[in-house]
């Protein structure tokens, strides 16, 4: 039996692609584990699953006929996957040469858990990898404490803890985590969408564990294709979504309030300081609210 199934969503990530997947197999084959790996290439237009199919014949590639969003994708390679243990993986991610065998090793200790390892950023240094439930006291200070820079809302710990949430960059779990009800909403496109599902399980009793023993370099918002613009729009929308699908209307109406007091002041820094694409983005973000 398939003791591991790597899944990764692609999209116009030709080169980052390759090199995770290059990456990958060093590491698998440390691991000494019977694997496989599934891409789901989400029509990219750069080449992409052509060069998969001919570097890495033995990788299952599926290929959607319209760019249908992480969790759809996710969706689609964990009904295909036949492993016990299941590993999503971002394209734009290298991974250690012991990578995969430390986190089947936390997996098998912590079967009721999400694993997750310390993500670094290209440079060597710390990348934030986990974080606290987006309640509102978060939420404000991601939104107004700059809490993703802080600290506050987003954070990579010095050693193994239990957390509320681990990236969505790279996540191992057993296969029973990832079956219904534990599938992504494809109701969120990009953004927010792991933290739903681990806010699910978590209610369900499973929890998530970071881990320091393996790491993972990740480049981040390789497939967001305008930058800055597509990531906030996208926060706005899947906060929005998230609070629709699980708090109750007062919640709701702050965290609305909120977003739109953000994207005033964004709008406005933008128009005082002259950087359109400030006042533009979170023009867009606030028609999402």
């Amino acid at each position: 039996m398939t003791e591991l199934s790597v899944i990764i969503v692609s999209y116009n990530t030709r080169a980052l692609l390759i090199n995770c997947l290059e990456s990958l197999r060093i590491s698998i084959r440390n691991s000494a584990l019977k694997s496989e790996v599934i891409v789901i290439d989400n029509a990219s237009s750069d080449g992409s699953p052509d060069e998969v199919e001919r570097k890495f014949p033995d990788v299952t590639l599926i290929r959607h006929d319209e760019n249908s969003g992480f969790g759809r994708a996710n969706n689609t390679g964990i009904a295909r996957a036949r492993g016990k243990l299941i590993l999503l993986l971002n394209s734009d991610t290298v991974v250690g040469p012991e990578t995969v065998a430390g986190l089947v090793r936390f997996s098998r200790t912590h079967p009721d858990c999400y694993v997750g390892p310390r993500l670094l950023n290209t440079d060597g240094t710390s990348q934030p990898s986990c974080g606290p439930f987006y309640s509102l006291p978060v939420v404000f200070a991601m939104l107004f404490l700059r809490g993703d820079r802080t600290g506050l809302t987003r954070y990579s710990p010095d050693k193994d803890r239990y957390v509320d949430w681990i990236s969505g960059a790279c996540i191992m779990a057993p296969r029973k985590l990832f079956a219904d009800p534990y599938r992504f909403d494809e109701g969120i496109f990009m953004y927010m969408e792991e933290i739903e599902l681990l806010y699910r399980a978590r209610i369900q009793g499973y929890r998530c564990f970071y881990t320091v023993a393996a790491t993972i370099t990740h480049a981040g918002a390789a497939s967001s294709p305008n930058g800055r613009m597509h990531a906030v729009v996208n926060i706005f929308r899947g906060l929005s979504y998230f609070y629709r699908k699980h708090y109750p209307y007062p919640a709701r109406l702050m965290l609305k309030l909120m977003l739109i007091v953000k994207a005033g002041l964004g709008i406005g820094i933008g128009i005082i300081t002259g950087r359109r694409s400030i006042s533009e983005t979170y023009a867009q973000a606030l028609r999402v609210v």
